[in-house]
């Protein structure tokens, strides 16, 4: 059976298609955060087969596979890559309703002209048909990124990170501009000192520098976001449950900093502590460089010990939490503004229940400086998919600027999730057309379409302002 994926998938009306073919589909793709490696971009990586490009790192299907009943062996054990890919595809049709149908089914159809339904009886042709155009060169890393018209890729990149593959991929020549971005999350686990000492002398050896006081701690990360900035960086991000909003002065900070280099765990009061002050640190460089700061909040991570324990973080095992957001992410913010070191910031919810908290935090600190200098994320994690994207646009429209978003990005570790700024756009389309179709916004064609080019790639574009290569580079607009 051929697949649903008609041309006017998630279009209902005429007001929407005529937005999403003329407006939307033609924009490039600014993918502003993503987990893909640097490594494999830099090599131009060959994949070997479906499983390798559709299936390996990727822990959205992975959850469906356990769900599934399908033994681990199958998913991250020592089965075959084929075997794995068997199990995945009598997966699917289990997936009805869930994000994972729409975006599977997209992937192969987008990227290896696949229209059948993905099933058991499907699987095998399926196999065959997308290995052979997986051999092919232009299914290489660079060929997928200009098929995609990918303007530019942002990492996700640990300070203690060499950034070796950062500097080989810019002397390639290669249209996707590929910056990295500085995650230092190691810094604040100062709970696990056999993590943190071992991440500290990395840290030293990467910046040539001793971090045996505190003083010098901090040198190390000032001189590898000058390093950052240097390859180009200009955006930082954090993953936290919450912000951090305890007082701590930096003697507090050193004393605690050096009974965990002396092998003694930070109590949890004390790991708020020392974190909220590197938070501010980080705030403080990110404001002098003009940076962009992201805040990931509301993540509960790894929950099944015994998952962990064989298989480590990142497998699969996290959920969203239930953390209190308003008062923490409120002081922090507040702490930067009146020291003016308040960067433009990103903040990400992982709780739907959050969405207005966060919509309307960052109105409060919108001072006028830049359009959006505080921007309501898209939909991260457990909700970037058709509900919750469809959530934070609908809450960022009623409590902000929806003209200003800086619109989808991937988040992803795979090269087929180009397919979620599709869906992401003809959602959006859906919901303006829908809106004009009902008489809530007015029937003019060139403000509705300017409304979704700004989404889809301007405001990226002009927000984050990296330098892309000349084809994929706009004019500024003037502001009045």
């Amino acid at each position: 059976m051929k697949t649903f994926i008609t041309e006017n998938f998630l279009l209902e009306t005429e007001t929407a298609r005529d937005l999403y073919f003329n407006e939307a589909q033609p924009q490039p793709i600014y993918d502003y955060h993503c987990h893909l490696s640097p490594k494999q971009i830099a090599e131009n990586y060959r994949f070997r087969n479906l499983y390798d490009i559709w299936l390996a790192g990727d822990h959205y299907k992975w959850r469906a596979l356990r769900a599934n009943g399908i033994a681990e062996r199958f998913i991250t054990g020592d089965a075959s890559d084929f075997e794995k890919y068997q199990a995945f595809v009598r997966t699917v049709p289990y997936t009805l309703r869930n994000p994972l149908y729409h975006w599977s089914h997209l992937e192969l159809l987008r990227y290896f002209g696949v229209d059948d339904l993905i099933n058991e009886a499907s699987g095998e042709a399926i196999w065959k048909q997308v290995n052979a155009q997986l051999a092919e060169p232009e299914f290489a890393v660079h060929g997928i990124l200009e098929k995609n018209r990918v303007a530019v890729v942002v990492t996700t990149d640990d300070p203690a990170d060499s950034l070796e593959y950062h500097q080989q991929i810019r002397g390639q020549g290669i249209k996707t501009r590929v910056y990295p971005a500085f995650r230092p999350d190691a810094a604040l686990k100062v709970d696990q000192p056999a993590a943190f000492n071992a991440w500290c002398e990395k840290l030293a050896a990467v910046a040539n520098s001793g971090v045996s006081t505190f003083p010098e701690f901090l040198d190390a990360l000032k001189q590898r976001h000058d390093f950052f900035h240097e390859q180009g960086c200009r955006l930082s991000d954090h993953g936290l449950e919450s912000c951090l909003a305890t007082e701590c002065d930096e003697h507090q900070a050193a004393h605690i900093f050096n009974r965990v280099r002396a092998n003694h765990a930070a109590t949890p009061e004390e790991t708020r502590q020392f974190g909220t002050y590197l938070m501010l640190y980080f705030g403080h460089l990110d404001a002098a460089r003009g940076w962009t700061k992201q805040l990931h909040l509301g993540a509960l991570r790894n929950n099944n010990t015994r998952q962990r324990q064989a298989l480590g973080p990142d497998t699969g095992f996290d959920s969203i939490g239930d953390f209190s957001q308003a008062a923490a992410l409120g002081w922090y913010l507040n702490r930067l503004d009146s020291n003016g070191d308040l960067p433009k910031m990103v903040l990400y919810n992982n709780n739907p229940n959050d969405n207005y908290v966060l919509a309307t935090m960052a109105g409060n600190f919108q001072d006028g400086s830049i359009p959006g200098k505080i921007q309501f994320g898209s939909g991260w994690w457990f909700l970037d998919q058709l509900e919750g994207m469809t959530w934070q646009i609908n809450a960022l429209s009623n409590l902000g600027l929806l003209r200003r978003f800086v619109g989808m990005l991937t988040d992803s570790r795979s090269f087929l999730s180009y397919t979620r700024h599709e869906y992401f756009r003809r959602l959006l389309c859906n919901l303006i057309g829908n809106d004009v179709e009902k008489g809530l916004l007015p029937r003019d064609m060139k403000l509705m379409g300017a409304l979704v080019r700004e989404i889809c790639y301007e405001n990226a574009h002009h927000y984050f302002n990296l330098e892309l290569a000349p084809e994929y580079t706009i004019e500024k607009p003037k502001t009045t």
